[in-house]
């Protein structure tokens, strides 16, 4: 059995190595690349029309996103065009400045004689005047089922690679900006290791950016994210970037970003908001947030006072429905306080007052635990009276009251203006 002393120099091991990880999130600057165009509306009950993008596109860059994914060439259907598509060509017919942006394209085919073959996607790229792709590919046996084996992949990649080199024309007329991303990358590592270390040790050899990789299901562990990430780095130093894209399948996404930026990865993409292709993502918005939390002063690059109303407005425009009340940091219940010990200190270690990105505190009354600060701030906002307009012994007869009615049997929701005047009558309230 170890001394107080040794297991105290061991906790306080334990305590150091978390507080360099936190250091560590403090000082990173991450590359990132909004979807607010593309990955929100794939998931919305509406979706988005030219008018709808062509108003988004300059409240991103405004806020301060110098890296935006415009939309996706799609592969499947490509002679059925898209409002993607109608946004990219309304961009270039109309000369608007698309420096930073990117479009999804899939990569070409190079046959067994090295004849290629570029995909419509490219050819689409090349005519709408895109600067930048992330160019997808698929590395699991069932990703690249009934697209592609291994071999074919290897001779594919370094063609269509070199074809968008040749005709695609980059920021400011320079060399593309190209990021390969694996769409199943955590499934690639998790079954085909072998497979996904030939492609990265062909990709380090590439004239690309980096590589960018999605768990598409959310159904990856952190700690296996992080290991995915590490093992990508080990061939992929830099200056070339990694990114990550993390879906909600399974609640860890936000965790699993964290973990990545930790092990070695340069940045994410993803829409401001929540809302994505499945039940969510880890978004921006989100990734923004909790980068403030521990002091990342990097952040002030963005408009972080139209953080909060930003992000939600564009959800609700996608949905025309709003933002799911309990969702955590964006949601309308993430800053309404139901008991007083809840509310987050501007000067505590990682609180984030709401203030800090747009937001500002309420009050939500559950008649199990409310106090009478609560109380008194909900009866502020319902009735526009000041708070110390509410006398302290009527406020907790009203806590009294709420727990004899819930022994009772009476389930009453008093946060409802209605009844919350209806308790403060029977309390004696004026």
């Amino acid at each position: 059995m170890s001394s107080p002393q040794d297991a105290a120099a061991t906790g306080h091991k334990f305590l150091a190595d978390a507080q360099e990880k936190i250091n560590q999130l403090r000082a990173i600057k991450p590359f990132l690349i909004d979807l607010s165009l593309r990955e929100n509306p794939v998931g919305a009950r509406v979706g988005q029309t030219l008018e709808d993008k062509l108003a988004i596109f300059p409240k991103v860059r405004e806020f301060g996103f110098d890296n935006i994914l415009l939309g996706t060439l799609d592969y499947s259907m490509p002679d059925e065009l898209e409002v993607d598509d109608d946004f990219m060509i309304h961009l270039r017919d109309n000369k608007i400045d698309t420096t930073g942006c990117f479009a999804f394209t899939d990569i070409g085919i190079a046959d067994e004689s090295g004849t290629f073959t570029p995909s419509p996607s490219m050819l689409k790229l090349k005519s709408y005047e895109v600067p930048n792709t992330l160019h997808e590919i698929y590395l699991s046996k069932h990703g690249m089922a009934g697209q592609y084996d291994l071999e074919t992949l290897k001779r594919s990649l370094p063609a269509s690679i070199q074809w968008l080199h040749e005709n695609i024309r980059g920021d400011h007329g320079a060399q593309p900006r190209i990021l390969i991303n694996v769409v199943d990358g955590c499934d690639a590592f998790a079954e085909n290791p072998e497979g996904t270390f030939e492609i990265l040790t062909l990709l380090a050899g590439q004239p690309i950016e980096g590589l960018s990789m999605e768990d598409d299901r959310g159904t990856y562990f952190p700690f296996q994210v992080g290991a995915f990430v590490a093992a990508a780095r080990s061939f992929l130093p830099p200056p070339m970037k990694i990114l990550v894209h993390m879906h909600s399948g399974g609640g860890f996404e936000n965790a699993s970003v964290i973990e990545a930026l930790l092990n070695g990865a340069d940045g994410v993409w993803g829409g401001l908001p929540k809302r994505a292709a499945i039940i969510g993502h880890a978004s921006l918005g989100e990734l923004i947030a909790n980068l403030v939390r521990v002091g990342n002063t990097n952040m002030q690059d963005y408009q972080l006072d139209q953080l909060l109303p930003l992000a939600t407005g564009l959800q609700i425009e996608d949905e025309e429905q709003a933002v799911p009340d309990d969702l955590p940091i964006l949601g309308h219940n993430a800053y309404r306080l139901p008991l007083s010990f809840f509310r987050q200190i501007p000067d505590r270690a990682q609180d984030l007052v709401p203030e800090a990105i747009g937001g500002h505190y309420g009050y939500r009354i559950c008649p199990v635990v409310s106090d009478p600060a609560v109380i008194a701030g909900r009866l502020a906002e319902v009735t526009g009276k000041p708070v110390d307009t509410f006398a302290e012994d009527v406020l907790q007869q009203m806590v009294r009251l709420m727990r004899r009615d819930l022994r009772a049997g009476k389930r009453i929701i008093y946060d409802d203006p209605i009844e919350l005047l209806r308790l403060y009558k029977r309390a004696g309230g004026d």
